[in-house]
C-alpha cells in the first residue's frame, strides 16, 4: 500500500489527476505559429513597402493625405519628404501664377512655371497638371500633353480629364482614347470628368449618341457643383431628354445654375422670375445675362418693355417695393422674346 504512488491512489478513488485537470479559459494559451507569423509579415510589408511603389501611390495625394502616410511611421516620412518639398514648390507657383503673396506685387508666369516644374520633378501630380496648364495656354500643347500623361498614369482626377481634352483637340482626334479617361476620372468623381463625359455621349464622340446616359452623367456633375452640368440638367428635365419631364426640378436647377453664374441661365431664370411677378429680382438677373454678352439678352435690352420694366423697377423699389403692379408695367408672358434654350455644349480646361 505504502509503496503506491499518491497519484494511483487519486485515480482508484476517480479523483482527477493534476495531468487530466483540464485548462481554465483564464489560463494563457499559446498562440498560433501560423498567426504570429502573419502578423509580422504585415508589420515588414508596412514599414518596408518599396520607396518607388510608395512615392508612386502617394504621388496624386492632396496636403492633408500626404501629411497623415508621412505620419504613419519613420519610414514612410522619409520615403514622402521629395513630396512634401513639391507641396511648397507647388504653393509658391500659385502665388507668382496669381501675383499672391508676400513680396509678389503682379502675376508672374515664367517664375510660377519654374515651381511647377520643380514640383513635377519631385514627382507631384498636382504640380505636373499645374505646370501643363500654363504650357496649353502658352500654346505648348505637346509639353501640356507630355505631363497631363504622367499625371494621368499616377491617378489624378484632373490630369486624366485634360489628357481626354488633349485627344479631343488633337490635330489627329482621338475620342476614344478621351472618352478612357474621361470615364477614369469620372469613377473617381471629378464633376468636370462626369461633365465631359456627359457631353460625349450627347454629341456622340467616341461612344453612341445615348441621352439618357448622358443625362445621368450631367446629373452627377451638377450634383458634384459643375455650373455648366446645372444648366444641362435643368434642360433635360424640362424637355424630358434623358429625364423624366420635371418642371419643378427644372426650375430648381436653372436657380442654382444662375446663382452660380452661368449666363446663359441668369437670362432663362430673369424671364422665368418676370412672368411669375417677381420684378425686382427679374431685372438683377436679365441685367448680369446682358453684361455677360448673351444674345437673347442684348436683344431683350433692346425691347421697350424691358426699358420700361427697368424704370417701372427702379420706381418701385424706392417705394420699399419689392414687386411692380401688372398693369404699371403691362406684364406678359409675350412682353420680353421667349428664348429656345439650348444645351451647353462647351467643353474647357
Amino acid at each position: 500500500m505504502a509503496s503506491r504512488s499518491r497519484s494511483e491512489m487519486e485515480k482508484k478513488r476517480g479523483r482527477p489527476t493534476a495531468a487530466a485537470t483540464p485548462v481554465h479559459s483564464h489560463s494563457r494559451r499559446k498562440k498560433s505559429p501560423r498567426l504570429l507569423l502573419s502578423r509580422n509579415s504585415f508589420k515588414a510589408s508596412f514599414a518596408d513597402l518599396p520607396s518607388d511603389l510608395l512615392m508612386r501611390l502617394a504621388a496624386p495625394f492632396d496636403m492633408p493625405t500626404l501629411w497623415a502616410a508621412s505620419m504613419a511611421c519613420q519610414s514612410w516620412r522619409e520615403a514622402l519628404r521629395p513630396l512634401r518639398e513639391a507641396m511648397v514648390l507647388l504653393r509658391l507657383g500659385k502665388r507668382y501664377k496669381h501675383g499672391r503673396g508676400p513680396g509678389i506685387a503682379r502675376p508672374n508666369p515664367r517664375r510660377a512655371l519654374e515651381y511647377f516644374l520643380k514640383g513635377a520633378d519631385r514627382g507631384s501630380a498636382a504640380a505636373m497638371v499645374d505646370a501643363g496648364l500654363m504650357y496649353w495656354e502658352m500654346g505648348r500643347k505637346g509639353e501640356a500633353q507630355a505631363l497631363y500623361n504622367k499625371a494621368a498614369e499616377l491617378g489624378h482626377p484632373v490630369g486624366q480629364c485634360n489628357l481626354g481634352v488633349c485627344y479631343l483637340e488633337a490635330d489627329q482626334p482621338n475620342p476614344e482614347e478621351a472618352v478612357r479617361w474621361f470615364y477614369q476620372a469620372a469613377q473617381a468623381g471629378y464633376a468636370r470628368a462626369e461633365y465631359n463625359l456627359a457631353l460625349c455621349l450627347h454629341k456622340g464622340r467616341g461612344l453612341k449618341i445615348n441621352m439618357e446616359n448622358a443625362a445621368k452623367w450631367y446629373l452627377r456633375a451638377a450634383e458634384g457643383g459643375y455650373v455648366r452640368a446645372m444648366y444641362n440638367t435643368s434642360l433635360c428635365y424640362s424637355t424630358g431628354e434623358g429625364l423624366a419631364q420635371n418642371l419643378r426640378r427644372a426650375r430648381e436647377w436653372m436657380k442654382r445654375a444662375a446663382k452660380a453664374g452661368h449666363s446663359k441661365a441668369q437670362f432663362e431664370y430673369g424671364l422665368q422670375l418676370y412672368s411669375s411677378g417677381d420684378m425686382v429680382e427679374a431685372l438683377v438677373y436679365l441685367e448680369l445675362a446682358t453684361r455677360a454678352g448673351v444674345d437673347d439678352a442684348t436683344h431683350t435690352r433692346d425691347n421697350p418693355y424691358y426699358t420700361r420694366l427697368k424704370q417701372c423697377t427702379t420706381m418701385n423699389w424706392t417705394q420699399k417695393s419689392n414687386q411692380v403692379q401688372s398693369k404699371s408695367c403691362g406684364k406678359s408672358g409675350a412682353n420680353l422674346e421667349q428664348n429656345h434654350s439650348q444645351f451647353d455644349l462647351q467643353m474647357t480646361l
